[in-house]
């Protein structure tokens, strides 16, 4: 049996095929190609391409608002999923954006995986957005990550992503 291995680079618009067929995999309601275009052509954002044997395992979209870093989508083909794939991805995110960033994210609450996966990164939940997910209207909780949140507490979120969102 051979060791296989992982290389994160890049995403570059030639991968676009495969990052689609992993999202439509992956999601129930996947991003648009034109979603991934205008993220590719973003000069602030990280998007980031995970291979496996040459081969492409995941991707991760993270775009830059102002000071704050916002991780858009972290996806992994499902049949290579726990495998380490996500947490290099995030890793190499980190490495790149810095300990002092702020960084935040939506994630379903019944995602215990990537919830569990985030916690371990110093991710915090500090709210939810109601009925964010179009597929069945669950609402997304809100994590975020900074240097407040790595020493376990929630001060000094910007005050409108750090409050839960009502319901219309």
């Amino acid at each position: 049996m051979t060791q296989s291995t992982l290389e994160i680079r890049r995403l570059v618009f030639a991968d676009l095929p495969n990052v689609i067929a992993i999202e439509r995999r992956a999601f129930p309601t996947p991003w648009s190609l034109a979603m991934f275009v205008l993220e590719l052509s973003k000069s602030e954002g990280i998007c980031l391409a995970a291979l496996r044997d040459g081969q492409l395992a995941g991707y991760t979209i993270c775009s830059r608002f102002d000071q704050v870093w916002h991780i858009m989508n972290v996806s992994v083909d499902p049949d290579l999923q726990r495998r380490g794939i996500a947490t290099a991805m995030i890793d190499e995110i980190l490495r790149r954006v810095g300990d002092r960033a702020q960084i935040t994210l939506e994630v379903r609450p019944t995602n215990a995986p990537a919830l569990a996966l985030y916690e371990r990164f110093g991710f915090l939940s500090a709210g939810t957005r109601a009925r964010y997910y179009q597929d069945n209207g669950e609402d997304a909780v809100i994590m975020w990550r900074t240097e407040a949140t790595l020493r376990g507490s929630l001060d000094g979120l910007p005050a409108a992503e750090a409050r839960p969102v009502a319901a219309p």
